[in-house]
Parts: structure tokens; C-alpha cells; sequence
């Protein structure tokens, strides 16, 4: 069924704007309350990212959930992984995230974890659209939900992702720089690691509500490659505004961009006999990972993009580790979702046990250049069906003689076409790719 509010990562959009307005999410809490109200413990968590915008949508799904008669317990600023995790281990009904994740800080958005810790089922979240379009009503005043406040939520937390990390380890001797995009691991990842030993020196820990993602964190990427540089630091990791997603730094101030990290993560579970089946990535994964897994004889498969649908390919396999080349990886043998802080922690681990740097890690994995153009197309004309762009298509595929990929996906927003060629060579994808571009229309 076509969903009318619900993307593939919740309900986003413009602060202010439909639907994400006062008046709309505390609707929203409400038709997730009655829903939610029909099996389960009758509470529910609600944690949210730095955003100015964060408080006001905080009070209105209260409101929502309490007329529908749930118990919400606010967690406060937490990364949405901490969401999921404290959702388990409160036993709570569902977990609500108040994020727009790497978006800029006039955005918002808000998504709902189960009681496992996973993203809603679909049927859950249709029967949620259902509701939001019948009047709104109230429980009467003995069945109202209270709110209350979890005050030991970042200590919570913090002890998890300190325990996915070998007790027999530290970080004694590493200085690292931690870039957390003054979001909502700003309190959270410098204590783990400087608990664990490290020296830690922090930018993107200064949150004013305003500055969330702006020129800091893993999709901004450049003032920690220039601080780790600057500091003479061993490596440098920084997070996305919600924290689910990571990039990495080495003492070079060179970036390792997902598909390297999923590497080095698969190549230390595998020499450890923990793998536990083969690695889920995307259609936007890098060649140069396929071919590498397949030379240590790991299975790979591609999703669609998004780890929401990294994850069902997990659990329909009975896999364990996937992710995406932006730095969202999951690690089922750690958490239900994408965990940046607990993924950087896997590779530091990999980095003490194998007594290698980050560096000499990153290098076992050379990408093949990735050349995407945006090519804008006449409305009312579908450019995947036109003969001539399947022509040249075909012309760049037998040219690359499967040691690369041509990929065309049409922009869900706008009349856009995204072509991916990705090769060994530079020069020849970059013209195949300009060659493919040339036919849309």
C-alpha cells in the first residue's frame, strides 16, 4: 500500500511546514497511541537529537500520547542507536527518535523504533496513517498517560557501548579527535572513549540548537581531516547530528568512507571466525568492496539504499554486519540499527588486536573512482525505457568488461536520473559516464 506520511526513515520534512507542525505530531502521538495502546506495556520512550525544534515536538507528542493513555519516558538529547537500545531494555511498547539526522538543523523529523529495537513493521505503521486521519479524541482523566524523565539515560548508554569493546582492551596511548556534529552524541562519545583510555580531543561538541551538522560531522568531514592533521592525532572519527552513521580519519588526515570501514569490520570477523554468514551492502556499495569480499570467499549481496533495507537482507539471511558506503553500518551482534559509536569501536579494536594503524587497515581496500551525474530529464518522459540511453548503457557495460558498474536511478523528488559508472580507471568512467548522461532527455 502507498503510504501517505511515512518515508523510509519516518515522517520528515521543514520545520513549521506540514507535517512537521505542532499540531500534526501531536496528532501523531496520538494515532501511535491508540495504536500502540491495543497490545504491550502501555509506555513509550521519546529521545530526540540538538535541534532548537526538538523541544517543541517533544511536548507535542506527550500531549498526543498521554490523550491516548501512554506512559511516555523522555530520554533527553541521546543518539538515536541509544534510543533503540534503552527501547529493549526499558521493555517499553516503542521508541520515538525526534531527528532529521545529517540534515540542517531547520529540519525535523520523527520515526519510531519497536519494542525489539527495529523500525516499525509496515502494517504498524499503516494502520498509524489510518488513525491519523480520524478525529482525534481524549482517554478519560484516570487513564491520562504521565510523562516522566529517565535521568540516568547517557550512563545507560555509555556503559552499553563500553561493553562492546573487549574488557581486556584500552586506549591507552591514542589520541583521537571526535567530531560529533553538535549533535546528539556530543555527551555521550567522548566519554566512552575517554573512559576506555583514549586522549580525547573534541570539535562539534558546542550544541546551541542551530549549529547541528553545519560544516562538522561525517557528511562535513574536512575540519576533522584538518584537525587531525593540525593536532598530530592518530585518527579522527566523526558522527552524524543523530548518530547512527560515522566516517573516519587516519594519521594521514585521509578519509575512509563506509565501504572501507565495512571492510575492515568484515576482514577482522571473518580471520576471527565471527562473521557469522557474508556482508549486506547497497546498490551504491563500491565494486572494489565486492571484488575484495569475494577474494576472501565472504558472500556479498546488494539492498536497495537504505538501512532499512540493509536489514532486512540481514535478518532474511541471518547475517550480522552490512552498511551502507555514507558510514550507516549495522552490527546485529551489537545493536538492532546503526550504531556509529559502537562501529568506530569495532574498528579501533581490529586497529589494537591486529597492532595495525588506521592507515595501514584502510589501505587493504584501494576504492574504484565513482563518477555520478545528475542529469535532469523532460517531464513526462521516463529516461530508463529510452532505446538510445539503453543503447549506451549496454556500450559502457561491454566496454568495462565487468571490472566496473553503470547504475541509473531516478530521484524520488525530482525529474532527475543518477548515473553511476565506477571503473578502475578515472578517465574512462568519467567519459562513459558524460556518454550515458548525453542521451537523457
Amino acid at each position: 500500500m502507498s503510504r501517505k506520511y511515512f518515508g523510509t526513515d519516518g515522517i520528515r520534512g521543514h520545520v513549521g511546514e506540514y507535517p512537521i507542525t505542532p499540531e500534526f505530531v501531536m496528532k501523531l502521538g496520538w494515532a501511535a497511541g491508540k495504536v500502540l495502546s491495543q497490545t504491550g506495556t502501555r509506555k513509550v520512550l521519546i529521545g530526540k537529537d540538538t535541534r532548537i525544534s526538538g523541544y517543541m515536538l517533544e511536548s507535542a507528542l506527550e500531549a498526543g500520547l498521554s490523550a491516548a493513555g501512554i506512559q511516555a519516558a523522555l530520554l533527553g538529547p541521546m543518539p538515536t542507536p541509544a534510543i533503540a537500545y534503552l527501547t529493549r531494555t526499558f521493555r517499553a511498547e516503542a521508541g520515538i527518535v525526534i531527528s532529521a539526522s545529517h540534515n540542517p538543523y531547520f529540519d525535523n523529523g520523527i520515526k519510531f523504533f519497536s519494542h525489539d529495537g527495529t523500525k516499525l513493521p509496515d502494517d504498524v505503521e499503516l494502520a498509524i496513517e489510518a488513525m491519523l486521519d480520524q478525529p482525534m479524541d481524549c482517554v478519560t482523566s484516570e487513564l491520562l498517560g504521565k510523562a516522566s524523565r529517565i535521568t540516568d539515560a547517557a550512563g545507560r548508554y555509555i556503559e552499553f557501548c563500553k561493553s562492546t569493546f573487549p574488557s581486556e582492551m584500552h586506549l591507552d596511548g591514542l589520541t583521537i579527535v571526535l567530531d560529533c556534529a553538535h549533535g546528539a552524541t556530543y555527551h555521550i562519545a567522548p566519554a566512552v572513549f575517554e573512559e576506555l583510555g583514549a586522549k580525547v580531543i573534541r570539535i562539534g561538541c558546542e550544541p546551541n540548537g542551530l549549529n547541528i551538522n553545519d560544516q562538522v560531522g561525517s557528511t562535513a568531514p574536512h575540519a576533522l581531516m584538518a584537525a587531525v592533521k593540525e593536532q598530530g592525532a592518530d585518527l579522527g572519527i566523526a558522527y552524524d547530528g543523530d548518530g547512527d552513521r560515522l566516517a573516519m580519519v587516519d594519521h594521514t588526515g585521509a578519509l575512509l568512507d563506509g565501504d572501507q570501514l565495512l571492510y575492515i569490520m568484515a576482514l577482522y570477523a571473518h580471520g576471527k571466525g565471527s562473521l557469522g554468514g557474508g556482508v549486506v551492502g547497497t546498490l551504491m556499495t563500491n565494486m572494489a568492496l565486492e571484488l575484495a569480499l569475494a577474494e576472501q570467499a565472504i558472500p556479498f549481496v546488494r539492498a536497495n539504499v537504505g538501512d532499512r533495507y540493509v536489514l532486512e537482507q540481514l535478518k532474511q539471511r541471518g547475517w550480522k554486519l552490512g552498511g551502507e558506503n555514507s558510514g550507516h553500518i549495522i552490527s546485529l551482534d551489537h545493536n538492532s540499527t546503526g550504531d556509529g559509536i559502537v562501529a568506530s569501536l569495532q574498528i579501533l579494536r581490529a586497529m589494537v588486536e591486529t597492532e595495525q594503524d588506521l592507515h595501514t587497515l584502510g589501505k587493504k581496500l584501494p576504492l574504484f573512482p565513482q563518477v555520478l551525474h545528475n542529469v535532469r530529464f523532460s517531464a513526462g518522459t521516463n529516461p530508463l525505457n529510452n532505446t538510445e540511453v539503453q543503447a549506451r548503457v549496454s556500450q559502457a557495460e561491454q566496454e568495462l568488461a565487468g571490472a566496473g558498474r553503470v547504475l541509473l536511478r531516478k530521484s524520488g523528488t525530482e525529474p532527475l536520473i543518477r548515473v553511476m559508472v565506477e571503473g578502475a580507471d578515472l578517465e574512462q568512467v568519467s567519459r562513459l559516464a558524460q556518454y550515458i548522461g548525453e542521451a537523457v532527455v
